[in-house]
C-alpha cells in the first residue's frame, strides 16, 4: 500500500512544475497523466482536470518543508512567494526560529521551517 497525495489543478500543471523546478532543482518529474513529481522525497500526483469544478486548492493542505537553515527558508520563500499570496508572514514564532506559511502562484499551501 502507497498514499501518494494529488493535487488537482484547472490547466496549471505545467506553470506548478515550472516554478518548482526553480525552488527545488532536484525534483524528479515523470510526465503522464496525472504527472508524478517528487520533492525531497515526497512522491505527489498532479493532475490537470479537463472539467471546470466549484472548488480550487486550500491552506487546509500544506507541503511543509523542513529547511536546514534561514537562508534555505528565505531563498525558497523568495521564488514560491513570487505571485502567491502571504499567510503567516516570515518571521521567528514560538514554535519555530524562522517560518513562513505562503500560497504559491498556482494556489499550493507551503508552510516553511527551521526547527529549532
Amino acid at each position: 500500500m502507497r498514499i501518494v497525495p494529488q493535487l488537482m489543478f484547472e490547466g496549471r500543471v505545467d506553470e506548478a512544475l515550472d516554478l518548482w523546478r526553480r525552488a527545488f532543482p532536484a525534483m524528479t518529474v515523470i510526465p503522464g497523466t496525472p504527472v508524478e513529481v517528487e520533492i525531497a522525497g515526497q512522491p505527489l500526483r498532479l493532475l490537470d482536470s479537463a472539467i471546470p469544478h466549484g472548488f480550487g486548492l486550500t491552506p487546509s493542505f500544506s507541503l511543509t518543508v523542513t529547511c536546514a537553515d534561514e537562508s534555505e527558508l528565505r531563498a525558497l520563500a523568495d521564488v514560491l512567494g513570487k505571485g502567491g499570496e502571504v499567510l503567516m508572514p516570515l518571521g521567528a514564532y514560538d514554535f519555530a526560529p524562522c517560518f513562513v506559511w505562503l500560497v504559491d502562484a498556482v494556489g499550493v499551501s507551503w508552510q516553511l521551517i527551521v526547527r529549532p
